[in-house]
């Protein structure tokens, strides 16, 4: 079924959606409406506060109740979300996620959570968007009529030129991430390298046809393109596989563009290792080990779509990471594209590699930042969990790209390139570059280093999202189980930021 959504000023009391959701703050007094849902209180009177007691709803995040109107409201059913004590675009947006996902089926929702601000319609929306995200493209049987036909945000300021906007532009970044979640979601054995250049191929027309749409210039590059411009890299990890190696370039440059951002993406489309062979309990959700290239493509159409006016150039390697005769060996030495020589001591920290010549062909295109995605270290997963990014790399972008991630309503903390990682990875005796060195302690730090030498000394940031691109638990907030869209919002988020930048 497919969903639309309406944006408008109405009471939640009197909208004749067949449910209505409302908002409910925690605080030491017990469970508070929020200013959206005043009027369905008003319409309880006495009886709310006893109402939400005896179900012992307190309006914690996460919290959802599902409660008859038995003919209080022209709704006919009335579902509460908890907020948390002082939400904020973040909490909201969980919280509509969380709503998506309460309401029982029904033709129409309206949603009475804090939309007050351009800010809040963005995330009232998007939350819903990606908490009612399904993927069942496999199923033989499937619900087709689950899910509401129609979705009505409400706002105060519905009619206000920003909230239109802000609600336009929260449907394209969804869009965005749940086409990454897509893509992250499909087998390996149907998304290898080819079939993933076909998915992006098949996605970049998609968002690029019509009159007014954006124009995106997209380049797949094959096994022979890559094999001629020497993307050794990229040729070593994933030679060992039947499905060879591609890279799919994407170029937005609107007229007028005073900023140029490059983006770089990790596509191993599978993971199992090669001949440093993982065991077979950490090759499950290796399906994901894309996610970084999912994130940086989708991201590029949606900032296309957006009309932001920068310029986006986002390399996407893609290659699968298999065992066979012709698989790169540990002791083996690789040039990388640019002629770096890299002496291989683990055929499992294989994403550096393709990463390395994609930053290089970014550098070549001069740009002004380079932003890097990637499911990258075990050991930065190991130390954040699995909701919270990594982000390394030159301090202001760093930092820039931490504010980003805190408006998008995703979690990233910055950690360190200590000097001694130079040490570490110029320790090979035999090439230019060690490719890792089998010490347990700061493995993820090295893996920095190592991409910071193929960014010729460029303003740069690397996202090590290891753990986040797959959500292996129960959902939570507006996060599905399975793919998760993750970095996507951020890096919209940062190129809206680089776009407001004065020239």
């Amino acid at each position: 079924m497919t969903t639309t959504y309406t944006l408008r000023n109405a009471s939640p009391a009197k909208t004749r959606a067949e449910a209505v959701v409302v908002g409910v703050l925690s605080s030491g007094k017990g469970p508070v409406v929020c200013d959206a849902g005043t009027e369905v209180a008003r319409a309880w009177g006495r009886k709310w506060l006893p109402l939400l007691s005896s179900m012992g709803f307190s309006g914690k995040p996460g919290e959802a109740v599902r409660i008859p109107s038995g003919g209080k409201l022209n709704s006919a059913m009335l579902v509460l979300v908890g907020l948390g004590p002082d939400p904020d675009g973040t909490a909201v947006r969980r919280a509509a996620g969380v709503a998506a996902r309460s309401v029982p089926n029904a033709a129409s929702v309206a949603l009475a959570l804090p939309a007050e601000t351009p800010e809040l319609v963005d995330a009232v929306t998007q939350g819903h968007l990606l908490g009612s995200y399904t993927y069942t493209k496999h199923k033989s049987k499937t619900d087709d009529d689950s899910g509401a036909g129609e979705v009505i945000v409400l706002s105060p300021i519905a009619r206000k030129a920003d909230a239109v906007s802000a609600f336009a532009e929260a449907q394209v970044v969804a869009a965005a991430v749940r086409l990454t979640r897509d893509w992250v979601n499909e087998p390996p054995g149907h998304l290898t390298p080819e079939g993933f250049a076909a998915a992006v191929t098949e996605a970049h027309k998609a968002a690029t046809k019509g009159r007014g749409a954006p124009k995106v210039k997209l380049e797949i590059w094959d096994h022979p393109t890559l094999t001629e411009r020497g993307l050794g890299g990229t040729l070593a990890v994933g030679n060992g596989s039947d499905a060879k190696p591609r890279l799919a370039k994407l170029t937005w440059s609107p007229r007028g563009a005073t900023t140029h951002l490059a983006l770089v993406g990790k596509g191993v489309t599978f993971d199992s290792g090669g001949l440093t062979i993982k065991p077979s309990s950490s090759m499950v959700g290796m399906k994901g080990d894309m996610g970084g290239a999912a994130c940086v493509i989708a991201a590029t159409l949606a900032i296309a779509q957006l009309g932001l006016p920068i310029k986006v150039t986002t390399f996407a390697p893609m290659a699968e990471n298999m065992v066979s005769g012709s698989s790169f060996r540990p002791g083996d030495i690789v040039t990388m594209y640019g002629g770096t020589t890299v002496e291989i001591a683990n055929t499992d920290a294989e994403g550096r590699m393709l990463l390395g010549d994609a930053l290089v062909l970014a550098v070549e295109e001069d740009p002004d930042v380079i932003v890097d995605v990637a499911t990258l270290t075990g050991h930065l997963q190991l130390a954040l969990g699995d909701k919270v990014g990594a982000v390394l790399g030159s301090q202001d972008i760093v930092d820039a790209v931490l504010l980003a991630g805190d408006r998008a309503g995703e979690q990233h903390w910055p950690m360190p390139i200590p000097e001694e990682m130079k040490e570490r990875i110029s320790a090979s005796k035999v090439a230019d570059l060690l490719q890792h060195d089998w010490v347990r302690w700061g493995g993820g730090l090295m893996a920095a280093a190592f991409l910071r030498e193929f960014t010729d000394g460029r303003p740069w940031a690397h996202l090590d999202i290891a753990g986040k691109e797959l959500n292996t638990g129960a959902a939570y907030g507006h996060v599905p189980s399975g793919g998760t869209g993750f970095g996507v919002t951020t890096i919209v988020e940062y190129a809206r930021s680089l776009a407001s930048k004065p020239s």
